[in-house]
């Protein structure tokens, strides 16, 4: 804001001047001097959301400095000393369900969280496994399971409706159930891909970089320039810490063992997500509702970073010429931090890599039951009370008390089998030589 103009009008407040409010609104769109440090304290959790999408063992976290990041920074001192914890808590809801013992979690991690808001946009775009195709099996990607049983069931809807039921109007957005299966993959180098919002990250960066050197370039003024470096310092700074990974990415690694993982948002959902882990990939069982309890040195930088983002802050406020470069500099960054906070990420870019191993799906949620049955024992055990908690019909108790024989014998003889081979190991023979 121009100085001379607002004393001006101080000094003539009472003389009647109705040309005195249109100088000081030219002034303040020439220089807005007060308003940076305002914007400052805005859209902390968009930052925090950022920074939770595109934290990685790389080191380097690009996410931009904008206006979001003193709210932010403060914020996370109040997360650290009383919440334990850096990373957001699960922005979208879902359960983790052991595929074999049928024990339900409900989620608290942020990328599990994500995996189930954003699987539409990443179901069919997976590396493919080997897949039998059979009849009861005849899709060959997700798409293409819903388009089928979407069309089974209006027409299903339409047949009853010439028995005197009202005819839909439209295809039904709940037409069945339809479960993927994917194999989880270790991560290339043990890191995350790179995808656009990362590199969108990099490229925002730089310009602001550019941005805030225009002033130094024509008038000398280094103030724009200063402020940008201090804030994005402070901002990967705070990024570097040890204590993201260790939330994002909270699992077992040495005692991991084989499990099938099945991820849904519950009851009425449309899409189930099975996982099969062979003992290489993130323990989505563990993260689901891990703990990871802040240290004292970490607390001990987040707060005096919070500090430091003060001190900017009221650096940034005494800036009075060329604001309108920091404030492009603060409104990149702000268009960043939105991108990075709201875009859809695959499997790979979020740490978790999936290949595509087939899919199963019908109208009727239990007959699709039967199917992941069919396929994989307990599987479909596991689920069934998740889709029917209530009291199910005598022919499904008939059904399901088969299945489950089925899957005790199988696993008995899977038990004898690892117990004669063990056996073998250790005589050193096999049994037809002993």
């Amino acid at each position: 804001m121009a100085p001379a103009v607002v004393q001006q009008h101080k000094v003539d407040t009472d003389r009647f001047n109705p040309a005195a409010p249109a100088a000081e609104f030219v002034a303040q769109l020439r220089n807005p001097g007060d308003v940076f440090s305002v914007l400052l304290l805005l859209g902390g959790d968009i930052v925090a959301r950022a920074i939770a999408q595109l934290v990685g063992p790389r080191g380097f976290t690009p996410v931009a400095f904008s206006f979001g990041w003193v709210t932010y920074a403060l914020s996370a001192v109040t997360d650290a000393v009383s919440k334990n914890q850096l990373m957001p808590r699960a922005d979208y809801p879902c359960i983790v369900i052991n595929g074999k013992s049928g024990y339900v979690r409900e989620n608290d991690s942020f990328i599990i969280g994500r995996l189930m808001r954003d699987f539409e946009t990443w179901m069919d775009k997976q590396d493919v496994v080997g897949w039998e195709q059979r009849a009861d099996f005849p899709d060959h990607t997700v798409r293409q399971c819903i388009d089928r049983i979407t069309d089974e069931k209006w027409q299903h809807l339409k047949a009853k409706a010439k028995g005197g039921e009202p005819e839909p109007k439209r295809p039904p957005y709940q037409p069945g159930l339809c479960v993927a299966i994917y194999d989880a993959e270790t991560p290339d180098n043990n890191r995350p891909v790179l995808d656009a919002p990362y590199i969108a990250g990099v490229v925002a960066m730089v310009v602001q970089l550019g941005v805030a050197a225009i002033p130094l370039g024509i008038w000398g003024d280094w103030a724009i320039l200063l402020i940008t470096i201090s804030g994005i310092i402070l901002s990967q700074a705070l990024c570097l810490l040890p204590q993201w990974r260790r939330e994002k990415w909270a699992s077992r690694e040495e005692t991991r063992k084989p499990k099938t993982i099945v991820l849904t948002k519950g009851n009425g959902a449309r899409h189930a997500i099975v996982i099969r882990d062979r003992g290489v990939g993130v323990d989505l069982e563990d993260l689901a509702t891990a703990t990871v309890y802040v240290s004292l040195l970490t607390r001990v930088v987040v707060i005096t970073l919070g500090v430091l983002w003060v001190v900017l802050l009221v650096i940034a406020d005494s800036v009075g010429y060329h604001t309108w470069f920091l404030l492009a500099v603060g409104g990149i960054g702000m268009i960043q931090n939105i991108f990075a906070a709201g875009s859809p990420r695959s499997p790979a870019a979020l740490g978790i890599p999936l290949k595509f191993a087939g899919v199963i799906g019908a109208p009727k949620v239990m007959e699709a039951l039967y199917k992941v049955e069919d396929f994989q024992p307990r599987l479909g055990l596991s689920m069934r009370d998740i889709f029917f908690p209530g009291k199910l019909t005598n022919d499904e108790v008939g059904a399901w008390n088969r299945y489950e024989r089925q899957a005790d014998e199988k696993s008995k003889m899977e038990k004898g089998v690892r117990s004669g081979n063990e056996d073998e190991i250790a005589s050193g023979k096999p049994d037809h030589e002993k």
